[in-house]
């Protein structure tokens, strides 16, 4: 049996390699690769060229308009993501905690989070760790997912799936109740409906909704409540997040369920009306981390400052 270091002696390919592929896939060029690693088309090239070598298979597919992964390709990409995550984390707590580095958190935020919930999120940390920085990036809650177990973010704050998968833990929930907005009209119109769930319902049918894509969990949340509310109802038009769909309504292009909490920010829309439906949706939200065996004390103090 040959030992660790003589297999590591004969690897196909080394860590910075295995990224400059990574980043070959993530951006679906060689061009745009090349110019994220600060280098030339054709060095990265022939990096991706050494690595099909070594393995003897092909990893990607070259056009002259785009580059595709193949079936070993994306077999690599997925096995490996999760080792370059862990590495680059393993690299980032080395200088924070041994170096003067500034210590970093990484958050991820879903897209169906309205930009009026953002202060309770970070305001606290702003004021009680003035010296750490935060990158923040908005993606899909998939998308969040899928980097805290990749270690590419630190902790991810969205509607979580009805199951997490084993790597990851959530560390706080608050409930995030909705509201059913639309403009003057809408509210003129629905002010005079008999008390009754019929005539709700059938002036529910009657309108334009604008709802959050269905993709989405929140989306998935709404639809099925609305389905069991006896509101099924085809949207004119799907959005990606609530700050959009309430500046519409409050054009005047519709009707949405949106979070109570997202209106604070819009006050002073005098044609943005509260409608009163009678029943409530609410949705979970949650601050979800990759579990670690000790959380460096400057990511739990970032958690414990979270206010809901």
């Amino acid at each position: 049996m040959r030992s660790v270091h003589e297999y590591l002696k004969t690897t196909p390919f080394d860590l910075y390699e295995l990224y400059l592929f990574h980043l070959v896939v993530r951006h679906g060029s060689f061009t745009k690769a090349a110019e994220v690693a600060g280098l030339t088309q054709s060095a990265i090239t022939r990096q991706i060229q050494g690595i099909e070598a070594s393995l003897g298979l092909d990893l990607l597919e070259r056009t002259t308009r785009s580059v595709r992964v193949t079936p070993a390709g994306e077999f690599l990409h997925q096995e490996s993501v999760r080792l370059l995550g862990d590495v680059e984390h393993s690299l980032q707590r080395l200088r924070e905690d041994f170096t003067d580095a500034k210590k970093e958190v990484r958050v991820g935020v879903s897209r169906s989070i309205g930009l009026a919930h953002l202060p309770g999120f970070f305001h606290a940390n702003f004021r009680r760790l003035p010296q750490l920085a935060c990158r923040v990036s908005c993606r899909q809650s998939v998308d969040i997912l899928s980097a805290l177990e990749s270690n590419e973010l630190d902790l991810g704050v969205l509607c979580p799936p009805q199951r997490l998968s084993r790597t990851l833990v959530v560390r706080h929930r608050f409930a995030d109740a909705f509201t059913l907005v639309g403009s003057e009209e809408n509210a003129a119109a629905f002010s005079v409906l008999p008390k009754s769930r019929s005539a709700r319902l059938s002036w529910a049918k009657n309108q334009n909704w604008l709802l959050l894509d269905e993709n989405s969990n929140t989306g998935q949340h709404l639809r099925a409540w609305m389905m069991r509310q006896g509101c099924a109802v085809e949207p004119v038009m799907e959005l990606d997040n609530f700050d959009l769909i309430i500046n519409l309504v409050a054009l005047g292009m519709g009707v949405s369920f949106v979070p109570i909490r997202a209106l604070a920010l819009y006050g002073q829309k005098r044609h943005l009306c509260r409608l009163g439906w009678p029943e409530r949706f609410e949705r979970e939200l949650s601050v979800v981390l990759r579990r670690h065996r000790k959380m460096p004390p400057h990511l739990t103090q970032f958690v414990g400052n979270i206010l809901f």
